[in-house]
């Protein structure tokens, strides 16, 4: 009886997933010791990382495989929709969630009030519920409602930093418009593709659409769509909320929004535009070649070089993922099965960096002081090389592979996105991939200059962050490491997922 059972639940997975969070972020509210609190948010978390690791074997074992809500086929059910691409989503997402709970112990005591905290992890567990949805849905409404629960959360998140600086305030209240913005275009197009074609699921979609022909309304529908999850995203020139939104967040919301909010939104866009409207619709490949890959460029350059003028460290990284969204999009423009693989092993190699380095800069906001002005600044940081050495060890090994010096995962993925370009015969992007790796050195030696070759302020008392702050962090930065020197797992895991979504799979 046991094991049937045992048996029954593993088939349930694809909806436990979303659904206990779901359903764990209101009893969250309930405890009113934050204690309690975060060790009940850090076992769901962990609970919901391990059913990552089970969705994406069998993905990847099976291949692709759907879940019906309630045994209710579609278009009359909702139906999950399960492949190595967004198992891998899914990973991510999971595993930063595991992550950065054992760094908010101290982090969140210090950012936000006590008698806010229990209601800051309820917070926390819809959000990532949200983001759990939309990667595992196969319903393009599913998706929209999805969005909009993670996103209400992460307003709320982010608003929680007002402790720190009154700025989180505006920073919610311009993510809040933006994410508005986006969520309408969204709905609408998904909207006018329920008119056209009187379904909402992705794969009924997929069959319908090549029957319409041409037709406005689908045009339409799909440049809607596009605006809206460029909006959610941060794609250039609709990327003014990021910068904002990161850099006033508690550091513990800044490092989870930063390694997994844009790369929901980049599996959405993958999602609609090589399953639903297909590798060979020639308005989307259109958009691609002549909107997407211009404005990839353009945030690339743009995100880059605006990241060198920054003297606020959050805003400098927050830039920097400016750009690295447009490296996904680029490799999401190539439209073939090597330029995809480099852009789903960015969307992990990326959540390793950027949660390494964002929790690397809470451990110096909580550690030096700055927590009360508000902001880690280049000059803030001068000396602390020699005063947080493991800190700012980890920052330095960080900022190596966000430029892409080899052995560290940065490499892998840039090395995999310029052989597409040079494979796709465009020799040029490549040579605009590695002069925006080189601006990246600007940033990254900044850091580095102020931290190890300047002096530090006496005045100013600093200790190493705690362990329970650095283990996080260097778990983090062993993985740049680590998969940077034997990427063979993630690189195959990538291969096949791009196969899958492009329909080369054997």
């Amino acid at each position: 009886m046991s094991g049937g059972a045992s048996v029954g639940m593993i088939q349930h997975i694809p909806i436990l997933q979303v659904a206990i969070p779901l359903i764990a972020a209101p009893l969250c509210s309930l405890i009113w010791r934050r204690d309690l609190a975060w060790l009940f948010t850090f076992l769901v978390t962990i609970a919901a990382f391990l059913m990552s690791l089970h969705l994406l074997d069998r993905a990847l074992v099976e291949g692709p495989f759907v879940y019906e809500l309630g045994g209710w086929p579609p278009p009359w059910g909702i139906a999950y929709l399960i492949d190595p691409i967004n198992a891998t989503v899914l990973l991510i997402v999971s595993m930063i969630a595991v992550v950065v709970l054992p760094f908010a112990r101290k982090s969140v005591d210090a950012e936000i009030d006590e008698r806010s905290q229990p209601l800051f992890y309820t917070a926390f567990l819809l959000c990532l519920s949200g983001l759990l949805g939309v990667v595992a849905t196969g319903d393009a409404f599913n998706i929209f409602v999805f969005l909009e629960i993670s996103s209400l959360s992460t307003y709320v998140l982010v608003a929680m930093g007002a402790k720190r600086s009154r700025k989180a305030l505006s920073a919610a209240y311009n993510y809040l418009i933006m994410g508005t913005v986006g969520a309408t275009f969204y709905v609408t197009g998904i909207g006018l593709l329920y008119m056209v074609t009187g379904t909402l699921n992705l794969v009924d979609l997929a069959e319908r659409i090549p029957a319409i022909g041409e037709s406005r309304v689908v045009e339409a529908a799909y440049a809607f769509i596009v605006v809206g999850i460029g909006l959610k995203l941060a794609m250039v020139p609709v990327h003014t909320w990021l910068p904002g939104a990161y850099a006033q967040a508690p550091s513990m919301v800044g490092a989870f929004l930063a390694a997994t909010s844009t790369k929901t939104a980049i599996y959405v866009l993958v999602r609609f535009t090589f399953d639903v409207f297909g590798p060979d619709y020639d308005f989307g490949l259109f958009i691609l070649d002549k909107v997407l890959l211009p404005l990839a460029l353009v945030g690339m350059v743009a995100g880059s070089v605006v990241a060198c003028y920054q003297t606020d460290l959050r805003r400098v990284l927050a830039y920097s993922s400016v750009a690295q969204v447009g490296y996904m999009i680029l490799a999401i423009s190539l439209v073939s099965t090597a330029g995809l693989a480099a852009g789903v092993l960015h969307l992990f190699n990326h959540a390793l960096m950027k949660g390494a380095l964002f929790l690397a800069l809470g451990c110096i906001t909580l550690n030096t002081g700055l927590l009360r002005g508000g902001a880690v600044t280049v000059e803030g940081i001068a000396g602390l090389g020699r005063r947080m050495p493991l800190t700012m060890g980890a920052i330095v090994l960080g900022g190596l592979s966000l430029i892409g010096v080899p052995l560290t995962v940065g490499f892998i993925s840039k090395w995999l996105l310029i052989e597409a370009t040079i494979a796709d015969g465009r020799w040029w992007l490549a040579a605009i991939i590695v002069g925006c790796s080189l601006i990246a050195v600007i940033y990254v030696w900044r850091i580095v200059e102020a931290a190890y070759l300047r002096a530090s302020d006496p005045d100013v008392e600093v200790r190493e962050a705690p362990l329970s702050m650095l283990v996080p962090v260097w778990v983090l930065v062993i993985a740049n490491i680590w998969f940077g020197v034997d990427a063979t797992t993630t690189v195959s895991i990538a291969r096949q997922a791009a196969a899958v979504i492009l329909g080369d799979a054997p």
